[in-house]
C-alpha cells in the first residue's frame, strides 16, 4: 500500500507522457482496421465476393479477438510488463495486413484478419487498466484521451486511404502501411517497455512491475470470483450489443456509398472522417461527464440517440440528409468507449483489470463478429437499407442491459479499494 500512497507525488509528469504515449500507440491499432474497411469494397469486387462473404471477414477478426481476449488479460494480470505487451500487439496488428497484400485467396485472407483479431485485442486489457491506475478519480477522462486515439486512427485511416488509392493499389497501400506500427511499437517499446534504459527509472518500473504481478494461484482465485460479478456481465452483454451496432456500420457504410450512392472511394473516405471526428469530440465530453454526473446516465442517453439516429438514416436513404446524419451518429456513437470502459473498471478488483477489461472486450468481440454476417445476409436478401434498421435494433437491446445496472458500481468500489 505504500507504494500506492507515494505515487500520487511523482506519477502526473510520467503518466501524461506515458498516456500521450499510449494514445498514440491505440490510434494505430484503430488505423490498421480503419483502413480495411476502406479497402473491403475494392477487395470484394476483385475476388467476387458477395455481401455475405464480405461480412464473414470482419467476423472471423472478431471472432479470433473474442477467443484471445481473456487469455490476454490473464497475461496482463499474472506477467504485468504493458510496454513490452502493448509493443508486442501494435506489431501484431499491423503485421498481417502487409501480409495481406501477397494473397489472391479469400482463405488466406480470412487468415490475416484473424491474426489482426488477435492482436488487436490485446492492446485493450494492457492499455486501458494501465492509464486508470494513474488517473484513479478520473478514470471517465482519462480513458476519453485513449478513446480519442481510436477516433483519431479510425478517422485519419479512411481519409488518406481514400486520397492514396488515387496513385496506389490497395495492395501497395498495406504494405507502406506496417512503418508507422514498427516505428511506434519501437518508441513504446523503448519508454514504456524492456528497453527503459535509465538506472532510477528502471528501479521504479520493476517496483510497478512487481506491484502489478501475481501468481497464478492468486489469479484464478479472482477470476472465479470475478465470474461471479453480475454488474460486470450486464455491462459487457450491453457493450456486446453496441459493439454489433458500431462494426456493422463500419463494414457496410462504406459498402452503402460506394456501391448504392456512387460516391468514389475518396468520398467515401471523407464520409468515414465525419463519423470518426464527431466521435473524436465527443469522447471528453462523455468521459468528464460521467464523472460528474454518473456513467449509467450518459451510456443510456448517448445509446437512445444512437437508435434514433439510425432509424432517421434508414428513413433519409439515399439523400444527402443521409450524410448529414452521419456526423450525429458518430458523435453519439462513440462517446460511450470510455464510459463503458471506466464502469467496467470500477466493477472489478484492481489486479483484475485486465481480465475484466478482456472479458468487456471478448463480448464485444462477439457482437462485432456477429452484426457484419447477420447485415450481410440481411443485405442480400433485402438490400443494403435494411441493415441500418437492424442495427438500430440492436443499439436498442444494448441500452436494455445497461437500464439494468444499478445508478453507481457500489460493492465493486468497495472491493477494489479493499485490493
Amino acid at each position: 500500500m505504500s507504494a500506492v500512497a507515494t505515487a500520487p507525488g511523482s506519477a502526473p509528469s510520467k503518466s501524461f507522457r506515458d498516456v500521450w504515449l499510449i494514445t498514440i500507440g491505440h490510434s494505430l491499432t484503430h488505423w490498421y482496421p480503419a483502413t480495411f474497411y476502406l479497402l473491403l469494397p475494392l477487395i470484394g469486387k476483385e475476388l467476387g465476393l458477395s455481401y455475405s462473404e464480405i461480412g464473414f471477414i470482419m467476423t472471423c477478426q472478431y471472432v479470433a479477438g473474442a477467443i484471445s481476449n481473456i487469455p490476454g488479460g490473464m497475461i496482463v494480470d499474472t506477467v504485468g510488463r504493458q510496454g513490452l505487451l502493448m509493443a508486442v500487439s501494435l506489431f501484431w496488428v499491423g503485421f498481417p495486413y502487409f501480409l495481406m497484400s501477397f494473397t489472391h485467396s479469400y482463405w488466406v485472407l480470412l487468415l490475416c484478419v484473424m491474426l489482426v483479431g488477435i492482436g488487436n485485442n490485446l492492446w485493450h486489457p494492457t492499455a486501458i487498466p494501465t492509464l486508470a491506475q494513474h488517473f484513479p478519480d478520473r478514470k471517465g477522462l482519462a480513458l476519453s484521451f485513449h478513446s480519442m486515439g481510436g477516433n483519431v486512427g479510425d478517422a485519419l485511416a479512411p481519409l488518406a486511404i481514400g486520397a492514396l488509392l488515387a496513385v496506389l493499389s490497395w495492395r501497395s497501400i498495406v504494405i507502406v502501411n506496417v512503418v508507422p506500427g514498427l516505428v511506434m511499437a519501437s518508441l513504446i517499446l523503448f519508454y514504456l517497455g524492456a528497453l527503459r534504459m535509465g538506472r532510477s527509472k528502471a528501479k521504479d518500473r520493476s517496483d510497478v512491475q512487481k506491484q502489478e504481478g501475481q501468481s497464478v494461484k492468486e489469479y484464478l482465485r479472482g477470476f472465479s470470483e470475478l465470474l461471479k460479478n453480475r454488474e460486470l456481465f450486464l455491462l459487457a452483454l450491453g457493450s456486446g450489443f453496441r459493439s454489433m451496432t458500431q462494426n456493422g456500420l463500419l463494414t457496410f457504410l462504406p459498402i452503402f456509398l460506394a456501391y448504392e450512392m456512387g460516391y468514389s472511394l475518396f468520398w467515401v473516405g471523407v464520409c468515414m472522417f465525419v463519423l470518426q471526428a464527431a466521435g473524436f469530440a465527443a469522447s471528453p465530453v462523455a468521459g468528464y461527464l460521467s464523472d460528474r454526473m454518473g456513467r449509467r446516465r450518459i451510456l443510456m442517453s448517448s445509446m437512445m440517440m444512437t437508435a434514433v439516429v439510425l432509424a432517421f438514416m434508414a428513413f433519409a436513404g439515399r439523400s444527402l440528409a443521409f450524410v448529414f446524419l452521419i456526423a450525429v451518429l458518430g458523435f453519439f456513437l462513440y462517446a460511450i468507449r470510455p464510459v463503458l470502459q471506466a464502469w467496467t473498471l470500477e466493477c472489478t478488483p484492481k489486479k483484475m483489470g485486465g481480465t475484466g477489461i478482456g472479458v468487456l472486450f471478448g463480448v464485444q468481440a462477439v457482437g462485432s463478429s456477429i452484426g457484419p454476417v447477420i447485415g450481410g445476409a440481411l443485405a442480400d436478401q433485402y438490400g443494403l437499407m435494411s441493415v441500418f434498421f437492424f442495427l438500430a435494433v440492436t443499439i436498442v437491446v444494448a441500452n436494455l442491459f445497461i437500464f439494468f445496472m444499478p445508478s453507481a458500481p457500489g460493492g465493486s468500489q468497495a472491493r477494489m479499494a479493499a485490493d
